[in-house]
């Protein structure tokens, strides 16, 4: 365990020093190896087999184009007409603009994927419609930053296939997990909306007029392309239908036709999307190879056996142990971005909760939940800061005072799904 732990310090180090993760670990984990085996061509032929292996794996092929298809839903302009559909229904509720971010959030984030794109679309579209009814800064700008984690854990998810490829566990059976705590954390949110206007109701001073029936359904209809697409998507994956692979190409397809048919495509703009699918195709297949030769490394140290060796001699109950390290997840959100705590903590952690006899998947969406709660908690809440720079007259203390009742909201959800699994393992059940 002691070359693990020195690998981990330097490891630290090495990100501090604003070294990318992807090198960090990756250098970490091959001089490690050479460390352990005092063989250059043994480290040398780990990293070569992790990269061809890595390279070929089929199932990788889910995230280019996952990240293609969020893409190609936010140039086809969707984050507007999910926030006219949410406000046409709930706007007039007494902190509805807030409310109606939220549901926005978790719409727009089901096809994007990703929280950080949610927050700073979804910041340029809805924080003009709150001012506009007179809705503080801090109730605004955190109910976006609390609505863009929702991206993370709501179906089709990138940080739940890479927890699935890290852990060998079913991407499909992530998916239908996530589902039901991701419509919990909506939810849970809104309440937290309500919660704060009833306690400083300056902070929503106005409401809007109820729309007539034909508005609302007129404004559903105008995405009501892209949520036949996402029936489709992940209708398809629970019942069976496409592998997760085929679901990722179907839905890449659908949105580069609902782009196209809502003209928001010319050639420029479609080379473009596909350049920044490529960029971050590549970041992330970087991280993800560097963090399986990590990964390597720390299995050849035999830091998971160590571990669960040192939790079984503390005499906890398995319960008892899985709070310990949802702590460790809550107290390193404070310090890196969720990225970070996936690839860096899933291949000590993941071992140790098989090795007690813990659902994966269910320890997978606890671990995703938690990661959530880093991306709007300070010093780090990437959330936050990419808030910031969309909004840059609000300041960084003024969203993150608004944001206390969306954490403890998640506080509430972690502790649910901790407690009642059926939240996570029932439509898994129940699809295959």
């Amino acid at each position: 365990m002691t070359e693990s732990l020195i690998a981990f310090v330097v490891l630290i180090v090495l990100i501090f020093l604003r070294l990318p993760l992807a090198f960090a670990m990756g250098t970490v984990g091959f001089f490690g190896y050479y460390f352990l085996t005092g063989n250059w061509n043994a480290s040398e032929a780990m990293a070569a087999r992790r990269s061809v292996d890595t390279v070929q794996d089929y199932s990788l092929s889910v995230i280019p184009l996952f990240v293609l298809m969020g893409n190609l839903v936010s140039q086809a302009g969707l984050s507007d007409a999910v926030y006219r559909a949410s406000h046409a229904f709930m706007g007039h509720w007494r902190g509805g603009q807030a409310i109606a971010t939220i549901a926005a959030c978790g719409g727009f984030s089901a096809i994007c994927g990703s929280s950080l794109a949610t927050a700073a679309t979804m910041g340029r579209v809805a924080m003009p419609q709150m001012r506009r009814y007179g809705y503080s800064d801090s109730l605004a700008a955190a109910s976006i930053a609390a609505g863009g984690t929702l991206g993370i854990l709501i179906p089709p998810s990138v940080m739940l296939v890479i927890y699935g490829i890290l852990t060998e566990t079913s991407i499909r059976d992530l998916f239908a997990a996530g589902l039901l705590p991701g419509l919990l954390g909506i939810l849970l949110y809104m309440a937290a909306v309500r919660w704060s206007v009833w306690r400083n109701p300056q902070d929503a001073s106005a409401r809007a007029e109820p729309l007539p029936w034909g508005e609302r359904l007129r404004a559903l209809g105008k995405v009501g392309d892209t949520l036949v697409l996402f029936v489709l998507v992940i209708g398809g994956m629970y019942l069976g239908v496409f592998t997760p692979t085929e679901a990722a190409g179907i839905g890449a397809m659908g949105a580069f036709l609902i782009a196209l048919l809502r003209r928001r495509l010319t050639l420029r703009i479609l080379m473009s999307v596909l350049m920044d699918t490529a960029r971050t195709t590549t970041k992330l297949f970087a991280v993800v190879l560097s963090a399986l030769i990590f990964s390597n490394f720390i299995n050849r140290a035999g830091l998971p056996d160590d571990l669960l060796s040192f939790v079984n001699g503390l005499d906890l109950s398995p319960l008892g142990v899985l709070l310990v390290i949802l702590g460790i997840y809550i107290v390193l959100g404070c310090m890196f971005e969720s990225m970070s705590m996936i690839l860096l903590t899933v291949p000590v952690f993941f071992p140790v909760v098989a090795g007690l006899g813990l659902d994966l998947v269910w320890f997978g969406i606890l671990v995703v939940i938690v990661t959530e709660i880093s991306l709007i908690t300070p010093p780090v809440g990437m959330n936050v800061f990419v808030l910031r720079g969309v909004l840059p007259d609000v300041s960084t203390g003024t969203i993150f005072r608004g944001i206390v009742p969306f954490i403890a909201a998640d506080f509430v959800r972690v502790a649910l799904v901790l407690l009642f699994p059926a939240l996570t393992l029932w439509l898994p059940q129940i699809f295959y």
